[in-house]
């Protein structure tokens, strides 16, 4: 059974009646998804980890080189910041067989020399 109405003029009215609520809606949607883009735009960028451990490629991915926080070197192949624990990272380090040149000097505190 359907609620809508059965005559021609009564059924246009009803029609021009939803395309006016529907522009209302559509207006206020888009004011509301500008202001969450300009709340968005508003937060300050996340603090850049310290360093990154590039990764090799393969199953093993082994540590590959060390990247400052702020390279702008640092490729994809890193683990998603904030995920490493500091133990977790302090034993990369020591694996990590040379410092990224993009990424300026690192203290000898933060890499080992390299194992041959």
């Amino acid at each position: 059974m359907s609620v809508l109405p059965p005559d021609l003029p009564r059924l246009q009215t009803l029609v021009t009646y939803l395309r006016g609520e529907l522009g209302r809606a559509e207006r206020a949607l888009t004011a509301a998804e500008e202001r969450e883009a300009a709340a968005v735009r508003q937060q300050p960028a996340p603090e850049p980890p310290a360093w990154l451990v590039e990764r090799g490629i393969g199953a093993g991915r082994l540590p590959a080189r060390l990247h400052t926080g702020d390279c702008w070197d640092t490729g994809k192949r890193h683990p998603t910041p904030g995920t490493q624990t500091a133990e977790s990272g302090r034993r990369e380090l020591d694996q990590a067989p040379c410092v990224c040149e993009g990424s300026g000097p690192v203290g000898p505190e933060w890499v080992s020399p390299p194992t041959t």
